[in-house]
């Protein structure tokens, strides 16, 4: 609770102080980019105990590139959304934060992807190569159900999984950054069933690449 509360208090003073509580998810983005992305991303990912939204909020670049970047964002979540099904799709400043549910993905305490999450990879293995100037960040979870050793390794192994999975569908891996966190980075409490269930998860965020930063702000200038 403290962890999410920090965390609400770091945004809102972050939008509150340049007043754009009705601004659309672009102009947002750019602004927060704009506070100081790299302190603020670490300040809140720390916070929260979510390393998925802290490289979201540290790789953006603001202003006016920061809305540009954030429209290609835009276009791109609108289409997850659309086509990927059972995946929690969210537009955060400059990028987007996608979360499996591994119970979607994998079968108990097998990193073996299932066929129907095949296919929802599948889908969004077509958009990322549309939209190929970015970066795609790709974690993996577990509950506090088994060893710290056996965690890891499982969370490490459905990151990988999902990677591998993208790659064979032409996403290209110099693109990929894959990480296992284990059960160190619950999003709920781990004392009940439906806790662990949420706790079980693949985050991915998808982030501007430099070719993109780079391009945005050369079309900001004008």
């Amino acid at each position: 609770m403290k962890r999410i509360l920090t965390v609400l208090v770091v945004m809102v003073f972050v939008l509150s102080a340049v007043n754009c509580a009705s601004w659309s998810k672009t102009v947002k983005g750019g602004v927060i980019g704009g506070a100081g992305g790299a302190v603020l991303g670490g300040v809140i990912g720390h916070a929260a105990g979510n390393t998925v939204l802290g490289a979201i909020i540290g790789a953006a670049v603001g202003g006016a590139a920061g809305a540009i970047i954030g429209s290609y964002m835009d276009k791109q979540a609108a289409e997850i959304q659309r086509d990927l099904e059972g995946a929690e799709v969210q537009r955060i400043g400059e990028g987007i934060k996608i979360t499996f549910d591994s119970g979607i993905l994998y079968d108990i305490d097998k990193s073996d992807l299932r066929p129907v999450s095949q296919t929802n990879l599948t889908n969004l293995a077509k958009i990322l190569n549309k939209y190929p100037d970015t970066n795609i960040l790709i974690e993996g979870h577990t509950d506090n159900t088994g060893t710290d050793e056996h965690n890891m390794t499982l969370s490490k192994d459905r990151a990988q999984s999902v990677a591998l999975y993208l790659s064979a569908s032409e996403v290209k891996s110099e693109r990929f950054s894959i990480t296992g966190y284990g059960e160190t980075q619950p999003i709920v409490a781990n004392d009940t069933v439906e806790g662990r269930q949420k706790n079980r998860r693949v985050d991915i965020a998808i982030i501007a690449n430099d070719k993109l930063k780079k391009a945005a702000q050369e079309q900001a200038k004008g």
